[in-house]
């Protein structure tokens, strides 16, 4: 029964496809993303007229995508959707190519899957994987070297200053980021310390109202709390044991488009990080 779905799948694929070249309505071409990581990639390395569609979470608050770009159409990483565009690439969120990707690697279009890590380095990797798969490595080089100024930036900013502040970060489901999180790289890049890290925190950490009161931080990053996803597991904000933690003498909002992942605008992260550093420290 599976399989039979998965081959009717194909054939109305296959059908709206002919339909809509057919009809003139659907031109193939251009760069499809599947996923809200793959957009940053797409939206940092692809001309806007070369974008055919975005991720169905294009439209929403966590998504950092321009208000021109919410007008495109929207994909999932399912085969009737990729095939019916008829991209010159598609491109997939890491470990969500599957068996849409094999599909069409076996019809003879392009996909490319993005790879998963927790640094800048992933990012440098995956704007090369990308420049590869549109042949245009060029403007991944450029991209590359604008982020490696840009921390270099931080860096010299880092070392100008007379204390790194304590740093925790908070979604709004209570849970945080130890080491090994591109949280963690962005307040290292910004000049910052982890004090999530320094508890001895690896990954991503849940909501633990007795961790949190051990926490005391000089600046706190939160994020998802005001364009987030709504919903009852949101803690941080009504939880009485977090509330030491939201009056940190410092707080920022990082933007949750900046980072669904460690992505091109992981940077940008990164940047508001080390301006509340210099805030902090001014009134130190």
């Amino acid at each position: 029964m599976a399989i039979t779905r998965r081959v009717a799948g194909f054939i109305s694929a296959c059908v709206l496809t002919t339909a809509a070249n057919a009809d003139g309505d659907t031109a193939p071409g251009g760069v499809v993303s599947t996923a809200l990581c793959a957009d940053a990639y797409v939206l940092a390395l692809v001309a806007p007229e070369d974008i055919r569609a975005l991720s169905w979470q294009a439209g929403q608050s966590v998504s950092a995508a321009p208000n021109w770009a919410r007008a495109l159409p929207r994909a999932r990483p399912e085969a009737e959707t990729v095939l019916a565009l008829q991209p010159d690439l598609a491109v997939f969120g890491a470990g969500e190519g599957g068996r849409t990707l094999s599909l069409l690697e076996r019809t003879g279009q392009a996909g490319l899957e993005l790879v998963w890590g927790e640094s800048f380095e992933t990012v440098r990797a995956n704007l090369r994987r990308l420049g590869a798969a549109l042949d245009d490595e060029a403007a991944a080089a450029r991209e590359i070297a604008d982020l490696d100024a840009r921390l270099a930036a931080l860096e010299a900013r880092a070392a100008e200053r007379t204390a790194h502040p304590r740093i925790a970060y908070l979604s709004s489901s209570g849970g945080s980021a130890g080491a090994d999180t591109y949280v963690d790289a962005a307040i290292r890049a910004a000049g910052g310390r982890n004090l999530v890290a320094e508890a001895g925190a690896t990954g991503w950490t849940r909501s633990d109202p007795e961790f949190a009161l051990t926490l005391e931080a000089d600046i706190l990053i939160t994020s998802f709390f005001v364009d987030g996803y709504e919903g009852r597991l949101n803690p941080a904000r009504y939880h009485s044991a977090y509330q030491p933690l939201l009056a940190a003498p410092e707080r920022v909002d990082i933007p949750a488009g900046d980072w669904p992942c460690a992505g091109p605008r992981l940077i940008h992260a990164a940047e508001a990080i080390a301006d509340a550093i210099d805030v902090w420290e001014a009134g130190r």
